[in-house]
């Protein structure tokens, strides 16, 4: 259901369109072999082809061809058999060429659709208009000296994937799912770390409003948006502003803005170019790009499962709600670390144990799970102590909280602290009798009407055995010597 902005003039819908810039993960840059290292030293990564250097030829590296393609095969994309590299003119600092080789026309990705998970536990298709590839420009680094700018060429020529998707989002919190399931998609399929903290993965949000069904409206494009949280808050403030305009009379410009995170506005930066503006044309030191169909075959069956097959996996085969199985594969680690501890145990258990305990935990210490004390293996031992009935569900928490402290496994830390459940009935039921002979008062009130006093009798039950008396059995037992 698309998202409606109340107005003064009544309701208007959001259109957004995201071109997502994702730096491919390979070890040297899309036409040279210079490092991409992330935090070298400025200028220190710059090959002559990178500098644009008179006479320096472009050469394509062949496995940022592959990372493309297994990216278009993980968005359910067409992958084309022919793509052109052309030339994009503009003039910047740090684009030493004075153009960007990037695809245009011809790109090596085309049509290709993916799934988002909303809020709501409703799924929506987005659709993807292509991908592409190009090189990234340098860096202008405006905060080094009091009255120059300097440039940092180390990005320069590194390969991007430039994934454009239709205008099928329909507000902040699509727009924020959508972008979470590209870097997970990213992630799972090896191509882009999908961190945007370093710039690997950036986001263009183009944003309009209209009247629910009517015309697309004018588009302004929020440029380099480079968290999930400043995507969301990029489109509230833009669409505000834009509906201010039009029903103040006014018409919204045609533009680049930047969002700026510390005042919460987008600012205008330029006037947007259209495509003529760059005047395209296909590099004459390039090939067109043949990739067959083999190829294409061979790259397939490298593919991982990706987070929607896992999804859904994960509901049918171990029961999960939908919910809880997009919590556990939104990172392959997590999704890896859960089936470890599901395997020999009851798998919503497992899910409940790892979603609420130990990732609630991790987050409140700010650990990674790879940084975890308490591993897959350990976790599932403590779960098979719940299962078998060896300690309480309320113990376990307290075990839990122990593993965490001392690494130590379940079995060790029951054993040594005496924790084992008491599930003797002829143990459990000594002490019942004693806690009905103690309480004479509560058990005449009790027969007399008074239902809510069995907690009160569990409850003293569970403390003259320090919590290790089998729940199911004490319920039984006074409900028996009580009726």
């Amino acid at each position: 259901m698309a998202k409606l902005i109340q107005g003064e003039t009544g309701e208007w819908e959001i259109v957004i369109g995201m071109e997502v810039h994702a730096q491919v993960i390979a070890k040297s840059k899309l036409f040279s072999g210079a490092s991409t290292q992330f935090g070298a030293e400025p200028n220190s990564q710059v090959s002559l082809v990178d500098a644009a250097m008179p006479g320096m030829l472009p050469v394509l590296n062949e496995y940022v061809v592959e990372q493309a393609v297994r990216t278009g095969l993980g968005l359910n994309s067409k992958i084309n058999n022919v793509s052109v590299f052309e030339r994009k003119n503009y003039f910047y600092p740090d684009l030493p060429q004075g153009y960007q080789i990037s695809q245009y026309e011809h790109p090596i990705v085309g049509e290709g659709v993916i799934e988002i998970d909303l809020p709501d536990g409703t799924v929506k298709e987005i659709g993807i208009t292509r991908l592409h590839l190009e090189q990234d420009a340098g860096k202008s680094m405006h905060d080094q000296h009091p009255t120059k700018s300097f440039v940092d060429l180390n990005r320069s020529g590194c390969a991007l994937m430039e994934i454009v998707s239709e205008p099928d989002i329909r507000g902040p919190e699509e727009a924020a799912a959508y972008l979470s399931k590209l870097r997970m998609i990213l992630r799972y399929l090896g191509t882009c770390d999908g961190n945007m903290e370093e710039g690997s993965m950036r986001a263009d949000v183009n944003i309009s409003v209209r009247k629910p069904g009517g015309p697309l409206g004018t588009r302004a494009e929020i440029k380099n948006v480079n968290s999930v949280k400043a995507v969301q808050q990029a489109i509230d403030y833009e669409v505000q502003r834009q509906i201010e305009i039009i029903e103040d009379g006014g018409e919204v410009d045609q533009e680049t803005r930047l969002w700026d995170p510390n005042k919460g506005e987008t600012r205008s930066m330029r006037s947007k170019e259209e495509a003529h503006d760059y005047r395209y044309f296909p590099d004459p030191d390039l090939l067109p790009l043949h990739v067959s169909n083999d190829q294409i075959e061979n790259i397939r069956t490298t593919l991982p499962e990706l987070p929607d097959q896992k999804k859904h996996r994960f509901m049918d085969d171990y029961g999960l709600s939908l919910y809880d199985a997009s919590v556990l594969i939104a990172e392959q680690q997590r999704a890896e670390f859960y089936e470890d501890v599901a395997n020999d145990n009851d798998a919503k258990l497992a899910a409940n144990w790892v979603i609420n305990e130990l990732l609630g935990i991790l987050n409140k210490n700010e650990t990674k799970l790879s940084d975890s004390p308490i591993t897959a293996e350990k976790l599932s031992g403590l779960i098979k102590l719940i299962s078998d009935d060896t300690i309480s569900g309320k113990i376990a928490k307290d075990v839990f909280a122990d593993m965490y402290e001392t690494g130590k496994a379940a079995a060790d830390i029951v054993e040594e602290k005496g924790l084992k459940q008491v599930t003797d009935t002829g143990a459990i039921e000594a002490i019942v009798d004693e806690v009905i002979a103690e309480n004479p008062d509560n058990v005449g009130a009790y027969k007399g009407g008074k239902d809510k006093l069995f907690g009160f009798f569990v409850g003293q039950v569970m403390k003259k055995t320090q919590g290790k008396a089998n729940p199911a059995v004490v319920n039984e037992l006074l409900k028996k010597k009580l009726g």
